[in-house]
Order: structure tokens, then C-alpha cells, then sequence
């Protein structure tokens, strides 16, 4: 296995760069935790992880759409790293009330349903994961958007009460995959599919060579609006179940 040493000297830098970021994370915050999307950026985020701050806990979230591909992922980085990553799922009672209220697909339906459906599978599974800890990592990078290119390194989460830390802003795509290339990382076989962002497989789906990244997922959706949740850029509308559907049920 290469180590950061034998890498090309731009990716040798980024790694000890955000390697120091992560263990500075660590002695500052003390609890610090990094939600893996199982992406690209998880990919090397993991193995910084595991390389430069190994206290550093980590956790997935199964929505229960994700494609077979995501969840064999999973269990290939747990294996190489021998080390297990916490998965949780949504509440159950949350997934019913969901679906009973907007169709198993109503995501489809608007923006407010497709917002719904991610508060309930991915939101609000987070916060749960995130309790007891005073910063989380994320993988987000500054080419991926205009609102992302104007984030920082390290910024206050007013929506869960903890400190955000970005070590990859400064990353591009290109150098995502020369790491994920030069250390031979597991990465999901979907993105050699024409998938360069995967998440639910209902609301994922291949693009063309050279488009958006990003285009790929909540295609249906204005590109403003392509956000899980998770990051501050639109606010996630609570369930609020159409009394029309409900009767009919």
C-alpha cells in the first residue's frame, strides 16, 4: 500500500494537509465524528482517516433506497480497513407515516415531498448518529458548487449545535481520483457507469461525459434546490401529509 510519501508531490501535500486538519479536529474538539456517504471524497476521507486520525469514529446512514452496489461498498472498506463503520437506518414508524402519506415514490411529486423523504431517511438519522459529539467531518469541495466554493475549513453548524471541518475543500475531482487511483482505494463500480455522485437509486441516475457532477441526482429538481439536507443551503420542510391522500388510503 502506498503511503502519502510515494504519492505525486500535489497529492502528498493535500494528504498531509488535511491529514493535519483531521488530527487538529481531534485535539481541539476532542469528539469527532465523520458521516460516510461511501462516495468518492468518503474514499479518501476514510483512508485519511485511518492513516491520520484514527480516533475519529465514522458512521453510514441505509436510507433503505440505496442501490446493491452502495451497500457492497460498505462492506469492502470495513474489510480493508478491518474496521467496522456504524450504520443507521431511519425510524421505521417515520418511513410509514412517509409513504402513507405521499406514495412510495411521492418524492417525484415536489420539491416538498423529495425534501420530506430526505429529512426522513437521511436528516433525521444524523442527528441521532451525531449526539454526544462536537464536530463532524464532511467531504465537500469547493468546485462542486457555488455555494460550497464559499466554504471554509472549519465553521459553526447552527442547525446541529457542533462544529463543521472540511478538509477536502481544496480538492478537485481530478485529485480525488489520482489518490483513489494511486492508493487502489475501494470506490462503488457505479461511477465507471457514467455515476459520478450516487445516492438513492431512485433519485440517481448516469449522466453525459462532462456534465455536472451534480446533475445526476434530484435530476427532475431546479439545480438550486439539489441538496439533501444535510448541508446549510435550503431549509428541509418537515412531513406534512396531504389530509386528501390519508382519507384515501
Amino acid at each position: 500500500m502506498t503511503t502519502p510519501e510515494e504519492l505525486s508531490p500535489r497529492l502528498a501535500e493535500l494528504a498531509r494537509a488535511s491529514g493535519a486538519q483531521l488530527a487538529q479536529a481531534v485535539r481541539d474538539y476532542g469528539k469527532v465524528v465523520y458521516s460516510t456517504s461511501l462516495g468518492p471524497e468518503s474514499a479518501v476521507m476514510t483512508d485519511l482517516i485511518c492513516t491520520f486520525a484514527t480516533d475519529i469514529d465514522m458512521f453510514t446512514i441505509d436510507t433503505g433506497r440505496l442501490p446493491d452496489e452502495t451497500l457492497s461498498l460498505l462492506d469492502r472498506v470495513e474489510r480493508r480497513y478491518e474496521r467496522r463503520i456504524k450504520v443507521y437506518y431511519p425510524d421505521s414508524a417515520a418511513v410509514e407515516a412517509y409513504v402513507q402519506a405521499n406514495g412510495i415514490n411521492g418524492f417525484y411529486s415536489g420539491l416538498e415531498e423529495r425534501q420530506s423523504c430526505c429529512h426522513v431517511r437521511k436528516v433525521e438519522p444524523f442527528k441521532r448518529a451525531v449526539v454526544g459529539y462536537k464536530a463532524w467531518i464532511t467531504g465537500v469541495r469547493r468546485e462542486q458548487s457555488a455555494e460550497r466554493a464559499k466554504g471554509e475549513v472549519r465553521a459553526w453548524d447552527d442547525r446541529h449545535d457542533m462544529w463543521k471541518v472540511s478538509p477536502l475543500l481544496d480538492w478537485t475531482e481530478e485529485d480525488i481520483w489520482n489518490f483513489i487511483r494511486a492508493r487502489n482505494l475501494p470506490y462503488n463500480p457505479l461511477h465507471d457507469k457514467g455515476y459520478p455522485s450516487i445516492g438513492c437509486a431512485p433519485c440517481t441516475r448516469a449522466v453525459e461525459p462532462g456534465a455536472d457532477p451534480r446533475s445526476g441526482r434530484w435530476w427532475w429538481e431546479n439545480a438550486e434546490t439539489r441538496e439533501c439536507g444535510l448541508q446549510p443551503r435550503r431549509r428541509v420542510i418537515p412531513i406534512k401529509p396531504d389530509p386528501r391522500r390519508v382519507a384515501g388510503a
